[in-house]
């Protein structure tokens, strides 16, 4: 069943089907996303119109679950009726007035950098001593302008800055699937 090879470390020769998996979907996978990433940043409204509907949906299809649990479990349980409501009639909302859904989804990426900005500045704080808290302090800094960018501009910078950031999330989570496959590549290769 194992094909052991006595160059691996322990680690990797144990999940040696799971490391080469991940060698090969991570480079396909790393490919993808560069390109999505790489098209959400060219068109950025497209991108911010397209995680709208990929939110949406997903509202709608937990709204849907949540509707099958209640039914399964407890049929008199009217907060599970709600929060299905709310599920489905928001995702629908959001699809019907994107401009508003993309406004909303723009709010909720501020409100999540100020809290990643904050949380970063007492990280960053409580490490001072260590080689490493200015990292953490770039970080929260970084954060920070991006909560502004979303709120000076808010609702009609939105449409852009959700897609954008949206693209560079996806183009950086594919350069570092695409580096740690061709790294697992080199590994074996120099072991």
């Amino acid at each position: 069943m194992w094909k052991w090879n006595e160059n691996l470390n322990l680690e990797m020769n144990i999940n040696k089907n799971i490391v080469d998996s991940f060698k090969k979907y991570s480079k396909i996978g790393g490919v993808l996303f560069i390109l999505l990433g790489l098209i959400g940043i060219a068109f950025p409204i497209v991108m911010s119109l397209t995680t709208l509907a990929f939110v949406s949906y997903l509202m709608i299809i937990a709204g849907f679950f949540s509707g099958w649990l209640t039914w399964q479990s407890n049929k008199e349980d009217w907060a599970g009726w709600l929060k299905s409501f709310i599920l489905v009639l928001t995702g629908l909302f959001m699809i019907i007035y994107p401009t508003i859904g993309v406004a909303t989804l723009g709010m909720l990426f501020a409100i999540y950098f100020f809290m990643d900005a904050f949380a970063g500045f007492g990280l960053a704080f409580s490490l001072r001593p260590q080689k490493i808290w200015w990292l953490w302090l770039f970080n929260a800094i970084t954060s920070l302008i991006l909560a502004v960018l979303f709120i000076v501009g808010w609702p009609l910078s939105s449409m852009f800055l959700v897609g954008l950031l949206v693209g560079i999330s996806l183009f950086f989570d594919g350069i570092a699937l695409l580096t740690g496959g061709i790294m697992i590549d080199k590994m074996e290769k120099e072991q």
